[in-house]
């Protein structure tokens, strides 16, 4: 069956209009994500402080503005609309960090400038996407679709930051950051020329607040929304101290650097190709927590990477293969879920809220970790960060949802087996909307 279903969405014009526009973004968002730090540690000459503050910028956002936004797109509905708009205003943004570079005129408060607004634009963006897949996706199609969407970002995180790191090596890292502006305005370009049928908009009362009911009403969804919290504390903590730890204390080269963080696309594209049979045998439920744990445990390679260069390099190599497994079986798993669980007309409250506080951890992460670096070291604070990420992993298994399965439509599995008729609400009489 599956050999039917993945040619029949590559075959979609739509389809592949949506997830180019993706896959371009997401390209660009991976040339950036080495380029714009690197701007901060090789033009500006920050520390670990303001490397915390540069990253919790990235993701306050989410925690300020996610009830609001979701409500907000789908009240107004044109969820396409909007993520043309967010499109363009974040090429804008990052348009704005070679131009002043060229004319001396970049400044650290201009990076915090823009890190938050482009991280702001990002919440509408997201919060809207979710409602346009299903909007092109067929229900049994949701974990082909997922496959080949994730598939194209392990695609884009094994060139983005390899061409990343050698633009920053050949051109500076503020000129690097102009890949990711005409990034998006390709993505927009590839949205502009879609027009799916979007559900209807919904204005009843209280409205703001509809997706963190939803979220609490379901067991499922409150453990993964708990655990992937946690992660993304630690991760974050991770993530705004582990560049400067492979320039400053590693001496990392900024082209090798891309390669090595490159590699984490094998693991994913692997990961993309194999996650559909995993969730198929083990049900979607331990598919995405043992990506909780395959994706948070290898990186404790980073602080433990010591030795000459070659050594050093074996090991973050290992270890960013594996992560990027670990994720890509995590997110396709859990985006396959969730899309079949969520109704159309709540999807990006859903969303919003479910950002609001998992990617809400991130600024406290990033903020923590900055501070932590600069107390006690770089590794000690790697090594903390590392280890607490597998905390995510151990507070699943308590929880029902390692045990819960796709419904029979999404799998192609057998609909007597009542393991598809799971539902993480506890209410028989929501069997549709089976997660979050």
């Amino acid at each position: 069956m599956s050999a039917r279903l993945m040619p029949a969405l590559l075959r979609d014009r739509v389809f592949l209009r949506y997830s180019g526009a993706s896959t371009i973004s997401m390209f660009g968002d991976q040339i950036s994500g080495i380029a714009l730090p690197l701007a901060a540690v090789i033009a500006l000459h920050v520390g670990a402080a303001q490397m915390g503050y540069l990253t919790a910028l990235e993701w306050l956002p989410s925690l300020l503005f996610g009830l609001p936004a979701g409500a907000w797109v789908d009240r107004r509905g044109r969820r396409r609309t909007t993520m043309i708009a967010a499109d363009l205003g974040r090429a804008a943004l990052f348009a704005s960090i070679p131009l002043c570079y060229a004319l001396h005129a970049l400044t650290l408060p201009q990076l915090y400038l823009v890190t938050f607004a482009a991280g702001t634009l990002s919440i509408l963006f997201n919060v809207s996407d979710g409602t346009l897949f299903v909007s092109i996706v067929a229900p049994e199609r949701y974990v082909d679709g997922q496959s080949l969407v994730y598939g194209s970002r392990a695609l884009s995180l094994m060139g983005g930051p390899s061409i990343g790191g050698a633009l920053v090596q050949l051109l500076s890292a503020p000129f690097a950051v102009a890949a990711d502006a005409l990034s998006f305005l390709g993505s927009a370009f590839l949205l502009g020329r879609i027009r799916p049928a979007e559900p209807p908009t919904d204005d009843a009362p209280g409205s703001i607040t509809a997706g963190a009911r939803f979220i609490a009403a379901s067991g499922i969804v409150r453990a993964s929304l708990i655990a992937v919290a946690t992660i993304n504390l630690f991760t974050l903590m991770f993530s705004a101290l582990y560049l400067l730890y492979a320039v400053r204390v590693l001496h990392i080269r900024p082209s090798v650097l891309g390669l090595v963080l490159g590699v984490a696309a094998l693991g994913g594209l692997f990961g993309a190709l194999v996650t559909k049979r995993i969730a198929a045998r083990v049900g979607a439920g331990w598919a995405c927590t043992a990506g909780c744990l395959l994706f948070t445990a290898p990186l404790v390679g980073w602080p433990l990477a010591r030795g000459s260069m070659a050594a050093v390099l074996a090991v973050l190599f290992a270890a960013e293969f594996l992560a990027g497994f670990g994720v890509m079986v995590l997110d396709i798993s859990i985006g396959a879920i969730f899309a079949a669980a969520i109704p159309d007309t709540l999807r990006s409250r859903v969303t919003g809220a479910f950002q609001a506080v998992n990617y809400g951890t991130r600024p406290a992460g990033a903020l923590l970790g900055g501070l932590l670096g600069t107390a006690v070291g770089l590794r000690p604070a790697l090594w903390v960060a590392a280890v607490g990420g597998v905390a995510g992993f151990f507070l699943l298994l308590p929880s029902p949802l390692p045990g819960y399965r796709l419904p029979a439509r999404s799998t192609g599995a057998d609909p007597a087996d009542p393991a598809h008729h799971a539902d993480p609400s506890e209410d028989p009489a929501e069997a549709r909307r089976v997660c979050a």
